[in-house]
């Protein structure tokens, strides 16, 4: 198995967005700034209520870098 490191060092940006979809084991989210919309499994948000349409939510997030051909 051969192991790729990452070229650049790592920047974290902070970005928020809204709760667009809510299933049994995902979250949909649209990202502010018309940064376009992710989804993600439940269990990385925590919180300390229930997940609903609407609500607003935050993370810290970095750059994807491809390591492969």
């Amino acid at each position: 198995m051969q192991t790729h490191k990452a070229k650049y060092i790592d920047k974290v940006n902070y970005y928020e967005g809204i709760i667009t979809e809510v299933h049994d084991g995902s979250v949909a989210l649209d990202i502010k700034g018309r940064l376009g919309s992710i989804r993600i499994p439940k269990r990385m948000i925590i919180s300390d209520y229930e997940l609903k349409v609407g609500q607003e939510v935050a993370f810290n997030m970095s750059f994807i870098e491809q390591i492969s051909n």
